[in-house]
């Protein structure tokens, strides 16, 4: 059973978000992270849902709760609270 990440996000544009999301790959790689959808919004293109294969949980975990997430979320213009599921499949 495969194990995946999903998260939910509005930034307050999307293609500074971008640039800075494409920048912060070799973070999500380190933590066993593979992006498998990037998904905007319909309603509102400055919402984002970034799904994620994650190899270990564990790591998965430990990237979600780091300061260097937090940080980069804020650098690149996240403006809410981002919904986070660890999930399987």
């Amino acid at each position: 059973m495969a194990n995946f990440l999903l998260i939910r996000h509005k930034v307050k544009d999307f293609k500074s978000w971008k640039r800075g999301y494409d920048a912060h790959r070799p973070s999500r790689a380190a933590a066993g992270l593979t992006q498998k959808s990037l998904l905007r919004s319909v309603a509102d293109p400055n919402e984002v849902v970034v799904l994620f294969a994650a190899k270990d949980l564990r790591k998965a975990r430990a990237f979600v709760a780091s300061d260097d997430l937090r940080e980069a979320m804020q650098r690149v213009g996240v403006v809410d609270v981002p919904n986070i599921y660890f999930l399987k499949g």
